[in-house]
């Protein structure tokens, strides 16, 4: 019998995809999805301006007192899975990560009715 229910990689998707769209009505440009290499993994890839932006989406259906909201999924290991894999990007498409802009941001996605909250540059680097 073939379930009809989505898998965990497709939910997944589809919020990266709400959250890229949100980010493009807020002027971004998008550049790559679902980056992934040793290191670690990167949901989206962006431009705003001349800063490059690596972006973690995290969804929640629900804030839960054992899980934490979406935003506070990101924790310190997953921050720096995700430098490490910005990094490898940076270094693999020609940026020198001296002087190039970039920096980190999450997308969380809250609740039944998707409320997005944007945290920009939740690591100072870049």
């Amino acid at each position: 019998m073939v379930s009809l229910l989505p898998n965990n990689r497709q939910i997944g998707q589809a919020y990266e995809q709400m959250a890229e769209q949100y980010l493009c009505r807020h002027h971004l440009t998008p550049i790559a999805r679902n980056f992934s290499c040793r290191s670690g993994e990167i949901d989206l890839i962006m431009r705003q301006g001349k800063c490059l932006v690596f972006i973690e989406v995290k969804y929640r259906a629900q804030a839960q007192a054992h899980y934490g909201s979406a935003a506070e999924a990101v924790n310190w290991r997953k921050q720096q899975k995700l430098k490490r894999a910005a990094f490898f990007w940076l270094h693999k498409n020609g940026y020198s990560i001296e002087h190039c802009q970039f920096r980190f941001d999450i997308i969380a996605i809250q609740g039944h009715h998707h409320h997005i909250e944007w945290f920009t540059n939740i690591l100072v680097e870049g």
